[in-house]
């Protein structure tokens, strides 16, 4: 795994394991389910494109600080006064922060796909994957009807866009840093358009 990949998987891991940990202390959840859907939310989708890729071992275990980190992170969210995380304001930030994951995964997954010499199509579809579906396991476990989903605002479809971005950018210029760039500000551009506007797919 190149610096880079690591470096965007990191940011894409704390940004989604702070909307698990959110999640969980709206639903009182104690420090075994505040670090068990983080850990889900934060490493489901990647080891799900891992599985798929037939990657061993999964990315999490073979830099297992990241469960370390999660742990660490699991327990000062524990520790904060619940009333914070029944703040209006709060819930802009964990947009905000999912927004940016979204787009970290998106890239992440699909340069891996990529590097391993699957088509276009696929590793943009693996970028969907590593992108939501962490989400998509954070709502099965607190028995909600996944985001993704649902007829709501663009989500799935900011992924995917943002996963193409990265393909044909790194394909035409060559440079993994501006397409991952390119990903990330693509991804979170149109989810926050989407949220602003009420964005929704026609069918």
């Amino acid at each position: 795994m190149t610096t880079l990949i690591k470096t965007i998987e990191v940011l894409g891991i704390i940004a989604f394991a702070l909307t698990g940990f959110y999640a969980a202390r709206k639903k009182r959840m104690d420090l075994i389910g505040v670090y068990s859907l983080g850990m889900l939310t934060a490493l489901g989708g990647g080891s799900l494109r891992d599985i798929i890729l037939d990657r061993h071992p999964l990315f999490w275990m073979e830099h297992y600080e990241y469960a370390v980190l999660l742990l660490a992170l699991s327990i000062l969210a524990s520790l904060a006064a619940q009333d914070i995380f029944e703040r209006r304001s709060l819930v802009n930030i964990m947009l905000a922060l999912d927004a940016l994951g979204l787009g970290s995964f998106s890239a992440s997954g699909a340069s891996l796909a990529d590097q391993m010499g699957c088509a276009l199509f696929v590793s943009s579809l693996l970028g969907v994957t590593t992108g939501v579906f962490g989400g998509v396991m954070r709502d099965i476990v607190c028995n909600e009807i996944p985001y993704v989903f649902q007829r709501t605002e663009l989500y799935a479809t900011c992924s995917f866009i943002g996963a193409w971005t990265y393909l044909l950018v790194v394909r035409s210029s060559g440079s993994d840093i501006m397409a991952v760039i390119a990903c990330i500000a693509v991804t979170f551009a149109l989810r926050v358009l989407a949220l602003r506007y009420k964005i929704r797919l026609p069918i």
